[in-house]
């Protein structure tokens, strides 16, 4: 079940979350628990495996806003990182970034149930 207490554990700054959500816990907590399903999660390694760089940007773009505006931080670095890469059509090795976005996906997922 997810609760602030576990988000807080996860490393989310709540506070911030909070505040963008008008200090509404349901409202909050009814918004994080979308993020794990979210299609952006999907799309972007879709599109890297297929060096579509437009659309991985696009996809990391929209993930980089959820997540920043929902403040969960542990996707912050990789995600920020990987939006700016993309931005610059760069065509690197994005795995690692991609698995640590996974692994926080499903953190958070696991938060969810």
């Amino acid at each position: 079940m997810l609760t602030i207490e576990g988000l807080k554990t996860f490393g989310a700054d709540v506070e911030e979350g909070l505040k963008r959500c008008v200090n509404k816990e349901a409202l909050y907590l009814k918004l994080v628990a979308t993020v794990p399903g979210n299609d952006g999660f999907t799309k972007l390694p879709k599109a890297i495996e297929n060096h579509d760089l437009e659309a991985a940007f696009q996809a990391a773009h929209g993930l980089k806003g959820i997540i920043l505006n929902l403040a969960l931080t542990p996707f912050a670095s990789p995600v920020i990182e990987m939006t700016e890469h993309l931005r610059a059509k760069e065509d690197i090795d994005y795995s690692s970034y991609l698995a640590e976005i996974e692994e926080k996906r499903a953190a958070l997922e696991e938060l969810c149930k």
